[in-house]
């Protein structure tokens, strides 16, 4: 499972960022932490290919004709470990068949500038008859937070959000924001008014306006439908990996691996957590929080991915809570 976690800088970073005070002309550094904190650095940054998600990285080789991908030659091989979970992350989206060989589904999904997850909840809204609001929950998922919060305007801006929360959670409340955004006259003042990024919603634009184009390429029917459960089930087709139940401390356990998250205290569904949820992402801070996250019902895991979630034979899933 990936998160966001905040680590500390490498040597060979600190080194790096010094070289920008004397760019133009001669400069001083000042390094906000002990000298004894650099030594316990580590030389260089752990190279990326090593830390995050491959499935994306596994599914471009694999269009690049490389089956081998256990033996390619990387310059800093991934672990084993990651190697496989992306694989099999992958034979979960049909990106690859039994002989883990490209489908020609996974032909289409390679084409998305998305995620494999997300292009994979795109290409199902077409099945829902939700395209056109799986488009901007996509666009907003891609871009950074939506939501300012001023440390003297807190309260104000907390409350702000609220006005859009949607009792599906955080995912249905950023197409609420995004609907609102586009029907207000006066966008840079609306965005003040409710405490709003403009220049990160008119950024969601755009990516949705490309997604639109990738849609009616592949002939995804970009139709629209107020059905809630409609919208979730599409987005559970491509993130039903980061299912989550919660347990009796009002923490939450993943349903593969059972991993022990929490609510992050920014979601609209922070005072009253439902039973089930699906998240987008984990950031780590003091706890390992869920991101994005919107309410589902635990029979549409075995409905849409029953390749994935066995409820016969998972004891931890539970029909009856």
């Amino acid at each position: 499972m990936e998160a966001l976690t905040v680590v500390a800088c490498s040597k060979s970073s600190a080194k790096q960022r010094a070289g920008r005070a004397g760019r133009e002309q001669p400069g001083k550094v000042y390094r906000l932490y002990t000298e004894r904190d650099y030594e316990q650095l580590a030389q260089h940054a752990v190279p990326e290919i090593q830390r995050c998600n491959l499935t994306q990285v596994v599914m471009q080789l694999k269009a690049l004709g490389i089956d081998d991908i256990l033996h390619f030659d990387f310059l800093s091989p991934p672990p084993a470990k990651n190697m496989a979970n992306a694989l099999e992350m992958l034979y979960a989206l049909k990106v690859l068949d039994d002989n883990c060989k490209l489908t020609s589904f996974g032909s289409t999904l390679v084409e998305f500038p998305l995620l494999p997850s997300l292009a994979r909840v795109l290409i199902a809204s077409g099945e829902f008859g939700c395209c056109e609001e799986i488009l901007t929950i996509v666009a907003m998922l891609t871009v950074p937070t939506v939501w300012i919060s001023p440390k003297e305007f807190r309260a104000t801006a907390d409350k702000a959000r609220m006005t859009f929360a949607v009792q599906e959670g955080d995912m249905l409340t950023l197409l609420n924001v995004f609907n609102q955004f586009k029907r207000a006259k006066s966008k840079v003042e609306w965005c003040r008014r409710h405490f709003v990024n403009h220049r990160i919603l008119h950024k969601a634009e755009e990516v949705r306006a490309q997604l639109v184009k990738y849609a009616r390429r592949f002939r995804v029917p970009v139709k629209s439908s107020t059905d809630s459960v409609a919208i979730r089930k599409a987005i559970i087709c491509g993130l039903f990996a980061n299912a989550a139940q919660i347990q009796p401390d009002g923490s939450y356990k993943t349903i593969r691996g059972e991993h022990t998250l929490h609510l992050h205290p920014s979601s609209v569904l922070f005072k009253y957590p439902p039973p089930w949820v699906l998240f987008y992402e984990v950031i780590r801070t003091t706890k390992e929080y869920m991101r994005d996250v919107t309410t589902v019902e635990p029979e549409w895991l075995g409905e849409l991915a029953p390749h994935f979630y066995d409820y016969k034979k998972r004891k931890q899933i539970n029909l009856e809570a």
